[in-house]
């Protein structure tokens, strides 16, 4: 089976269609709810879904307060500040393909700091492959691309959430080397929700109409993104560098145009086909090392971990 980051292609791949629906996720329970408490209360639910589990399996923490400080500062910025800045702009009326267009920027982000940052080389091959992978994804989202000049503004959010998302990965690679992913992840959500409360109390009314549709809408983004994606996501820049992974955000807009479609109707225009086949190109291309595949070395990770 061919292998990615040191694990099965399939994982890379769960990733993506768990984190593309959490879009779909925002659409379902913002309508019900301030952004501030939604995020708190998926925060806190994942962190005791986590800590049950690691407690379950007898899973190791992090070895000393430092170790466990660092793990938290990386969870702040690449949860914490991403969500919210996802969520306070959908919600301030930035429809999701916009944000996912901003948030598509995350891999030229992150290859632009790793080299300085963690000594990892981009290779032309890689660079070519992430501008390759954007132009696949604005295919994708251009025809739901049209935003409210006055939300403009809100957009910006979008942007801060970026930030937030690349500069926590990075730190995570640089300073959480060998963060335990269960518990590692249990501290990252349930300090992220500290602030995601305060803000509720102090800008929202901090109601929530507790409809069917926004528990579903929580669940989901509880289990499948918080549980399942993000601690994923931890593995995966765990085992390999930091460039190569942040690659695949670029078929999360694809996830979440499939998703919107089963779930919602929304079409998907016939250039959005060519540019599912030009992001998925362009992630090869990122991801996949010269050579990688062929027979000699069957069993030889795509990319190779990096301990720091």
């Amino acid at each position: 089976m061919k292998r990615i980051f040191g694990w099965p292609a399939t994982l890379p791949l769960l990733f993506v269609a768990l984190s593309g629906s959490g879009f779909v996720g925002a659409r379902l329970g913002l309508p019900h709810a301030e952004p501030f408490l939604f995020l708190g209360l998926r925060f806190a639910l994942a962190a005791a879904i986590l800590a049950g589990i690691a407690v379950a399996l007898r899973a190791p923490w992090p070895h000393d307060l430092r170790a466990a400080a660092h793990i938290g500062v990386a969870g702040l910025l690449g949860i914490g500040l991403f969500s919210a800045g996802v969520f306070y702009s959908i919600a301030r009326g930035v429809p999701p393909a916009v944000s996912a267009l901003i948030i598509a920027l995350h891999p030229i982000l992150v290859a632009l700091g790793a080299g300085p940052l963690l000594g990892e080389r981009v290779s032309p091959r890689q660079w070519l492959g992430l501008l390759l992978g954007l132009a696949g994804v604005y295919l994708v989202l251009r025809g739901r691309l049209q935003i409210d000049p006055a939300y403009l503004d809100a957009a910006l959010l979008s942007g801060l959430g970026l930030v937030g998302m690349s500069a926590g990965n990075l730190y995570q690679k640089a300073r959480c080397p060998g963060m335990p992913p269960l518990t590692g992840s249990t501290l990252q959500h349930a300090l992220c929700a500290v602030p995601m409360f305060a803000g509720a109390a102090l800008f929202e009314s901090g109601t929530a109409d507790w409809n069917g549709e926004f528990v579903v809408a929580l669940l989901w983004m509880a289990l499948p993104v918080s549980v399942g994606a993000v601690t994923l996501l931890g593995l995966l820049i765990q085992r390999g560098e930091v460039s190569r992974v942040a690659s695949i955000f670029y078929l999360m807009p694809v996830s979440t145009a499939i998703v919107a479609y089963l779930l919602f109707g929304q079409t998907i225009e016939s250039a959005a086909f060519g540019g599912i086949a030009l992001a998925a190109a362009g992630v090869l291309l990122a991801v996949l090392k010269p050579g990688a595949g062929r027979s000699a070395q069957p069993q030889r990770s795509i990319i190779a971990s990096e301990r720091t």
